[in-house]
């Protein structure tokens, strides 16, 4: 994976990861097009669902959009991983840094 991606993908995920809406449109779109990660649409089915619950409307037009390639078995893998997926805190927060 090319530096740039691999960078965009880190920092994309740490955000993500926290539940912000525009990197898990982003990391969406990655797994989409297989742009720095190996295409896989169970992924980026997963995280455009993840974006489109806090009201992403392109998030949500993809995530169907991606659907219409994918098995009922696919889709029904990514609806339990976005039904399972939490955010996590912050690696570190105000509070650590006294």
């Amino acid at each position: 994976m090319p530096q740039n991606y691999r960078e965009a993908l880190k920092w994309y995920r740490k955000a993500a990861d926290q539940g912000n809406a525009i990197a898990q449109y982003n990391i969406g779109s990655m797994y989409a097009t297989g742009h720095g990660v190996p295409q896989d649409d169970v992924t980026a089915h997963l995280w455009f669902s993840l974006s489109a619950a806090q009201g992403d409307e392109d998030a949500a037009k993809n995530r169907d959009l991606i659907a219409r390639r994918m098995t009922l078995a696919q889709i029904g893998e990514a609806q339990k991983l976005a039904r399972e997926w939490k955010p996590r805190p912050p690696e570190h927060q105000l509070s650590d840094m006294r």
